[in-house]
């Protein structure tokens, strides 16, 4: 069987599942893999996951995918993109895990970063990261984890932290690294720096022994163990999966705009390569960085999209498949009165307010299972029209959203972002752009091709364009009946 050795395998590892998935040269998908991670809530805003099924998984689906390809003489180099901010703690010696991995959704540390904010630390902190003082970032979870978990405590020089990208390159390759994009979601490293912050460190109570060494984008980062595929392959790429996703829809230039439907909503802007200094109440971070050119990002995180339609369907029982929403909602005129706010774990940009509960109002006896369906959908597009406005306030107004992430094949939703913001939504062919991103930085690390945009114009596809209509009346009415259940979370 002849293949072609300029081949990259990208593991995508995500917050509710995992997957290998094989690219050509060319950015054309030739093989996928997935497997769904168990997610643990053992109390209510705790989730976690476990570090050892996340490498299993990851793991079976690479020799599933590398094993129906051809085999590792058949792959270039291997990338990897993960959920961000997700906290794992492992014992050097033994390389296993001392606690569940902490996930990005995780409020445990909501009062800590309340006693910071009262300390008045979170004006300095946003000055040397970009972030704001919130339980979604690393540091505060490390934090926990040393305090709360006696493994972790007592561990001493054998103590490892790393996010998840750096969990399966130790796993992979036996080294301790992690990429500048991640790093800069942890509140431990300065949005311009290249090393983690002393006085950050000094802050958390982080030992910076227990961190592993940061790095760029692309590069060399080591070889896998040859007994996991028969040979090693090349580790030529780390990405977190926002700023992956953001690669992977060619914002390369400054102004270009993203949103990823997934787990969450994610919007980032490229703001080109000078830190953003004012982001308000959005985040500044780095997008990416390929031969020391760094470039960052604008950006705004919402906590909750494909995760409360998976709420409905599992916890509610409205749903028999997240699919059903787009046929649910055409089939009713409008919401019915029915509004929804999808604060399950809080919300995120631009309201910070980490103690808010979801909500249904407005329900009747006339009311629905598709007015609620319809309701969840229309939460979405609230919530971006409220962050084009902090994007707009922060200098960095959008002319045009890049559409992509498991959501973002409904068209419906998809119209009415377009409505709702009054801006074209452009949605590739191929919405999984997380893998593609990585992808794109993994041929540039292997030396595949010459530079990041040129490697992005090859391996980018067709797209599909959502232009917007003027919903007159309904569109106030809307935000109104939306700003008035905000004021109430």
């Amino acid at each position: 069987m002849s293949t072609d050795p300029r081949r990259i395998l990208i593991l995508d590892e995500g917050t509710s599942s995992t997957r290998a998935v094989l690219y050509a040269s060319d950015g054309a998908v030739l093989d996928s893999c997935a497997r769904d991670l168990t997610q643990y809530y053992p109390d209510p805003g705790l989730v976690e996951h476990d570090a050892v099924e996340i490498w299993e998984k990851t793991l079976a689906c690479a020799r599933d995918v590398i094993a129906r390809n051809g085999g590792p003489t058949s792959v270039a180099a291997i990338g990897i993109t993960n959920q961000r901010e997700t906290v794992v703690a492992w014992d050097r010696s033994s390389g296993e895990p001392l606690a569940r991995a902490i996930v990005w959704q995780d409020r445990r540390t909501a009062d800590y970063c309340d006693d910071l904010r009262k300390s008045g630390h979170e004006q300095e902190v946003q000055r040397r990261t970009g972030l704001l003082l919130d339980s979604y970032f690393s540091a505060t979870k490390m934090r926990w984890l040393l305090d709360h978990c006696e493994a972790v405590g007592d561990a001493g020089e054998r103590l490892a932290f790393g996010t998840v990208e750096s969990w399966l390159l130790w796993k992979l390759t036996g080294a301790h690294l992690t990429d500048v994009a991640n790093a800069s979601r942890t509140l431990l490293l300065g949005l311009s720096g290249s090393d983690w912050d002393p006085e950050l460190l000094d802050l958390f109570g982080i030992p910076g022994s227990a961190l592993p060494r940061v790095v760029g984008n692309a590069g060399q980062f080591g070889e896998s163990h040859a007994e996991l595929f028969g040979q090693p392959i090349a580790v030529t790429a780390m990405i977190g999966d926002q700023q992956s996703a953001t690669v992977g829809q060619a914002c390369l230039a400054r102004g270009q705009t993203k949103l990823t439907l997934g787990t969450g909503a994610f919007v980032l802007t490229n703001v080109g390569t000078e830190a953003p200094r004012d982001p308000g109440k959005l985040l500044g971070t780095v997008l990416c960085e390929v031969d020391g050119q760094r470039s960052y990002a604008l950006e705004g995180s919402i906590f909750v999209a494909g995760s409360l339609i998976k709420w409905l369907r599992d916890n509610l029982g409205l749903l028999n498949s997240a699919d059903e929403t787009e046929a649910l909602a055409r089939s009713v005129p409008d919401n019915g009165g029915v509004f929804l706010l999808p604060a399950l774990a809080g919300l995120g940009a631009p309201y910070w307010k980490p103690e808010a509960t979801a909500a249904i109002a407005g329900m009747s006896f006339a009311s629905t299972r598709a007015h609620v369906a319809r309701a969840a959908l229309e939460a979405v597009s609230h919530q971006l029209v409220d962050l084009a406005e902090a994007f707009r306030q922060a200098g960095a107004p959008w002319d045009q959203l890049r559409l992509d992430g498991g959501m973002a094949v409904n068209d419906w939703l998809a119209q009415d972002l377009a409505d709702m913001i009054g801006i074209p939504v452009v949605r590739p062919d191929d919405v999984e752009t997380t893998a593609r991103g990585a992808a794109i930085l993994a041929a540039v690390g292997a030396g595949l091709y010459p530079s990041l945009t040129v490697a992005a114009e090859a391996m980018t596809g067709r797209t599909t364009t959502f232009e917007p209509r003027d919903l007159g009346h309904a569109r106030d009415e809307r935000l109104a009946a939306w700003r008035h259940l905000l004021a109430t979370a």
